[in-house]
């Protein structure tokens, strides 16, 4: 058995007749009285540093440039996505031609096409073409 030191706070037993299961209760009775100081602390040293102001000059005009995006808003997004095998690819082309028959009004604005894994029964590599218009 382990030699147990009694004046170590931690090792008192707890106090008989309440429940030590119980959460403790947080004391702030004394607190909402006072107020936060947000002024700086004085440890006694000097006095406080003086920060120079630097001055700085002002920025030259910015010469206009012309807008390389679009004007026109992207209102949606469509997103297809298949397996990496010759068969799904061709599917993929025959659904994307299909979906931009179906909305003779689409104007694509952008495109993005990336590889990653998609998890579906079991996870495999995927490609994944995102169409914004």
């Amino acid at each position: 058995m382990e030699n147990i030191n009694l004046n170590n706070p931690l090792n008192q037993p707890g106090p008989l007749g309440k429940d030590i299961d119980k959460p403790i209760p947080f004391d702030d009775s004394g607190t909402r009285d006072k107020g936060v100081s947000h002024a700086p602390l004085d440890l006694g040293g000097t006095s406080p540093v003086q920060i120079p102001k630097i001055e700085t000059s002002k920025p030259a005009a910015k010469k206009p440039t012309e807008k390389t995006a679009s004007t026109d808003r992207i209102v949606g997004v469509k997103t297809f996505f298949t397996k990496l095998h010759p068969g799904a690819l061709n599917f993929l082309d025959e659904q994307i031609t299909r979906w931009l028959t179906e909305n003779p009004g689409v104007q694509i604005k952008r495109t993005n096409v990336v590889t990653g894994q998609i998890q579906a029964k079991k996870t495999e590599p995927n490609i994944i073409i995102t169409i914004w218009y």
